[in-house]
């Protein structure tokens, strides 16, 4: 698994992981002894939002860059101007945090222009386990959708395959299966298999990312 440009977008359909992978790529670099910027743009979910882990991801070294204050929870396309000077600053890789479905990939196209394209990585984040993925061809036209709003070519997918806390090695399997075909389709190749709990990864046919759960549901801060 190479994470090769400068700037890594990482864009899906809603409620498809993308805030969770987005944090775990910034740790990986991170530990790899990069400097990393982590632009929180989801302006769409406000439940799973990178910014909540300000504080905590600061210890690593790591900057989250989101609307402060009390923008910090609006849900306006608020675009803080910093990111851009992370994106220009040789020192730092940048992490973009995309918000989900149409909308989402409406403020990545407000940013593309601003982006350099060869410095750029974008990966689209895909759980076949979700209601709007439930045929290969849905999930297909999502992709195809939502490449064109962005104004990004997407250049990898990425396999998340997960029912929650009920996740197997079958669930990644099937998934996995699931995204082989997604891609034979768009053409697109799938970058890794995003895995927690020490699971496998299926078949083994992609990279595997080992993932941390960093974002909580309230029940579960509640029985920590």
């Amino acid at each position: 698994m190479n994470f090769s440009k400068k700037i890594l977008i990482f864009m899906g359909m809603f409620g498809s992981g993308k805030t969770e992978i987005a944090l775990n790529v910034s740790r990986l670099l991170a530990k790899n002894a990069e400097r990393v910027a982590l632009a929180d743009i989801d302006t769409i979910s406000p439940y799973y939002r990178s910014r909540d882990m300000r504080e905590s991801f600061a210890e690593f070294g790591i900057k989250i860059i989101a609307p402060k204050g009390k923008l910090s929870h609006a849900d306006l396309p608020i675009i803080p101007a910093e990111v851009f000077g992370y994106v220009e600053n040789p020192d730092f890789r940048v992490v973009l945090d995309v918000g989900g479905n149409d909308d989402g990939a409406i403020v990545l196209s407000s940013l593309s222009t601003r982006l350099p394209k060869e410095k750029c990585e974008t990966y689209y984040v895909l759980n076949p386990f979700r209601p709007f993925n439930d045929t290969v061809e849905n999930a297909a036209l999502h992709f195809l959708r939502l490449q064109e709003t962005s104004r990004m070519k997407i250049d990898y997918l990425v396999n998340n395959s997960n029912i929650g806390s009920e996740t197997t090695t079958e669930v990644i399997q099937k998934g996995e299966e699931f995204v082989k075909l997604v891609s034979e389709r768009v053409s697109t190749p799938v970058a890794f298999t995003a895995v927690m709990n020490g699971l496998e990864n299926g078949n083994g046919i992609f990279d595997k990312l080992e993932m941390k759960k960093y974002m909580m549901n309230p029940w579960e801060v509640e029985n920590e």
